[in-house]
């Protein structure tokens, strides 16, 4: 396919000087139309070493783990062992009020940022399942998206129960092997034998390389290469049996990301038609995968640290189409006492106050693993865009949306993708 060749000579070029420009250290990229794949990578995997970044290099794949752990619950339910709208304590006992299917497109409710280290054995995902009946539920079941990593670690302790072997095994027996996915880690034992990438944070190579084991099935340190992630793209291409997992479930809140999710996929409704796909960050690396069933493409960026989004945004949008950026709406009119106080979850405390001149301020400080991951506090001016959504002047953050009434008229959630509830605390304007 002579597009496929010009992209594949475009990258080849373009790649490395992206790289200089955004101060990132390497990256991979993969195209792929049918079954041809075209590959480029650039840089390095750390800074430290200079090893050099090749197209069989790994790269942590972060959340974009979520869409294989649906994948691995969508081959339970084709089997009859799982039931999408069966309650989880069907298949773990005594667990709170959840469907399969609320887990799998983030509407469960409870507090989903909890990232405790149970340890590196083969109990620990069962270990940390058994932590959440203490976290706070947000709201009730089936009600909104909120993103919820420990969803994911929940189902990721279905496919084990069912499987009868620990979650690394069951990845590697029903996805990388048949898809053969042969630069694929699990974790840091695995990852060692292959080229693997190293994180930046602030320029520097990240002290430590992955997150916590119990998070595995949400996506702490899943690597491989963008071929690998390709051929698991693929499979949802060709595989008549997962298609559900594209039937939007819920619709998302006006934030920018896409028109809903589905089952496991992050749903684009763009003017030329249906891209699904997921993003992932860990720490220092970052990874996007667009999929556009209807031109029978795929395409996936990993990085490893520097700033990436405008990288991947123009690879991106050298291969598909992308949704516009949003532009402040002055015809807009912000209702600043609905939306002024405190917002808080396990990972950050975001103040709203209004000034004089009647303009909206948004302070964020991060909070717990978020903290400790390198994010950092900031503050923005809040400007009328769509309603109750409202985009930050700041560079960098996308925009946030007011949801909810708290009995006062006031919002009851600040939603960035997750559900942040309004503090009881009283914020003066």
């Amino acid at each position: 396919m002579s597009e496929l060749h010009d992209i594949g000579s475009w990258l080849r070029e373009r790649l490395p000087g992206l790289l200089a420009e955004h101060g990132v250290p390497g990256a991979a990229v993969a195209v792929g139309a049918g079954t041809e794949v075209v590959e480029a990578a650039a840089g390095v995997l750390s800074t430290a070493t200079g090893v050099e970044a090749t197209v069989d290099s790994v790269f942590q794949i972060g959340s974009i783990t979520k869409v294989l752990t649906a994948t691995l619950v969508m081959q339970l339910v084709g089997e009859g062992e799982v039931a999408l709208d069966a309650p989880v304590r069907t298949y773990l006992p005594g667990f709170r009020e959840a469907t399969v299917r609320q887990l799998l497109c983030h509407t469960s409710g409870f507090e989903g940022d909890v990232f405790t280290d149970t340890g590196k054995g083969d109990d620990c995902l069962a270990a940390y399942v058994d932590l959440l009946a203490e976290v706070p539920q947000i709201f009730e079941p089936g009600a909104m998206f909120s993103y919820n990593n420990a969803g994911y670690c929940v189902l990721g302790r279905i496919v084990e129960l069912v499987r009868g072997k620990p979650f690394d095994a069951c990845m590697r027996d029903h996805l990388f092997t048949p898809l053969g996915m042969t630069h694929a880690a699990n974790d840091p034992y695995e990852a060692i034998v292959h080229r693997a990438a190293v994180g930046h944070l602030g320029g520097k190579p990240s002290a430590v390389w992955a997150m916590a084991r119990s998070n595995a099935p949400a996506g702490s340190m899943l690597a491989m290469t963008p071929r690998d992630l390709l051929a698991f793209a693929r499979m949802h291409l060709a595989d008549d049996t997962l298609r559900a997992m594209l039937q939007p479930q819920v619709a998302l809140p006006d934030i920018g990301w896409g028109t809903a999710w589905g089952l496991g996929w992050e749903l684009y409704d763009l003017p030329g038609g249906l891209v699904f796909g997921h993003d992932g960050n860990t720490i220092g690396q970052s990874a996007v995968l667009r999929v556009v069933p209807g031109r029978d493409l795929a395409v996936a960026v990993f990085t490893n640290g520097g700033d990436p989004k405008p990288l991947r945004e123009e690879i991106l949008g050298r291969v598909l189409e992308l949704p516009g950026e949003p532009v402040p709406d002055p015809a807009v009119r912000l209702n600043a006492r609905r939306c002024v106080g405190t917002y808080l979850s396990s990972t950050g405390e975001t103040r709203v106050d209004e000034d004089e001149q009647g303009r909206l301020w948004l302070d964020h400080v991060p909070l717990g693993v978020t903290a400790e991951l390198g994010d950092e506090s900031y503050r923005t001016e809040l400007v009328a865009w769509r309603g109750d959504s409202l985009l930050p002047v700041e560079p960098g953050h996308g925009p946030v949306a007011f949801l909810g009434d708290d009995g006062e008229g006031r919002a009851r959630y600040l939603h960035t993708g997750r559900a942040d509830v309004r503090s009881s605390r009283r914020t003066q304007g």
